[in-house]
């Protein structure tokens, strides 16, 4: 029986200039959907999962399209919930060779961030699942949409259900009066899995030095929280906007894991790759004997985004075996 994995997040419409053009050229723009939740969520459904999004969406046909985008995606969203009348947006201008990608944000007054813990019944929601899966950005939106967070990761825990939390978070998102060192703590505590980097634990919980090294800051993080069983993260070498390198790597309490380097040039578009590792991680935990595959899964993954326009992964499960087996060929499959 597949596995089933549920997300929870907002999801954004993503506006940008054709191809690599900057917004000062562009007499058009392309619409896409994301949010970092429903991209993992969509990654893992690709790669054979079962995937349910939980989101809240404006009552209105922008609500109605991006929610066809989800089911599109073979998401169930039979949790979906709608009201208000805002989707949150943002800005993409795709960078290139040495110009840096930029993103404008629009998502303050969001539908989403008017969510409340009383419009979601969690227990249901996850009724035979396997995962459940959050980021940092969620809690950062409003306190509705943290409270929620903090049910649904207490409800899994009760229930048996996986928690991974991917952590890293913006200190400029906190505009409703809360800090992330003050809210996401009782939330990290409660997960199974950590998506984070050695500095991310050291702004968040200050952990010893922000000069630590990953496993260090990793091992003090799980002796804050002991009911973390793995930290993971990735390390990116940006050699130019169009060439990046990749790896991953893992504190599981015993062992320190490291990927080799994975070359990725050209980049077609960065944007919702450490979402895809995140994806490669989950399905590799899940479906994988030893935390080295797992990570391996999870690399490959997350270069093969890198390929892919868009905020998701679209790549199947034969795409990413056959890098993990060490094929970067590219050559045509008949």
């Amino acid at each position: 029986m597949a596995k089933k994995l549920v997300t929870f997040g907002e999801v954004m419409m993503r506006l940008s200039p054709p191809g690599y053009s900057k917004f000062a050229q562009a007499s058009s723009l392309e619409l896409a959907y994301g949010g970092g939740e429903a991209n993992v969520s969509i990654s893992c459904a690709y790669l054979g999962m079962k995937a349910a999004h939980v989101t809240r969406f404006p009552n209105n046909a922008l609500g109605k399209a991006a929610t066809q985008f989800l089911r599109k995606h073979w998401l169930s969203t039979e949790h979906v919930i709608y009201g208000d009348t805002m989707i949150g947006k943002y800005f993409l201008e795709k960078g290139a060779v040495h110009r840096s990608s930029e993103v404008i944000y629009e998502r303050e007054g969001s539908s989403f961030s008017a969510i409340k813990p009383s419009m979601i019944d969690w227990e249901i929601i996850l009724k035979d699942a396997d995962w459940f899966h959050w980021t940092g950005i969620t809690p950062a939106i409003s306190e509705g949409a943290a409270l929620c967070c903090s049910d649904a990761i207490t409800t899994a825990n009760r229930m048996g259900v996986k928690v991974s939390g991917d952590i890293n978070s913006r200190d400029n998102m906190w505009n409703y009066g809360k800090t992330m060192q003050t809210v996401m703590p009782e939330l990290v505590q409660n997960c199974d899995i950590v998506i984070t980097s050695s500095r991310g634990i050291h702004e968040l919980f200050g952990t010893g030095e922000s000069k630590d090294k990953f496993r260090t800051a990793a091992e003090k993080l799980m002796d804050k929280f002991p009911k973390i069983d793995k930290v993971v993260g990735k390390t990116r070498k940006s050699v130019s906007a169009s060439h990046q390198q990749i790896h991953g790597k893992m504190w599981n309490g015993c062992e320190y894991i490291k990927t080799e380097t994975l070359n990725i040039t050209p980049v077609i578009d960065r944007v919702g790759t450490g979402d895809a590792f995140a994806a490669g991680l989950i399905y590799g935990l899940l479906h994988y004997d030893t935390d080295e595959q797992a990570l391996n899964f999870a690399s490959a993954a997350c270069a093969l985004k890198h390929t892919v326009p868009g905020d998701v992964n679209l790549v199947s499960l034969d795409n990413v075996t056959s890098l993990m087996a060490g094929d970067t060929s590219g050559t045509i499959k008949r």
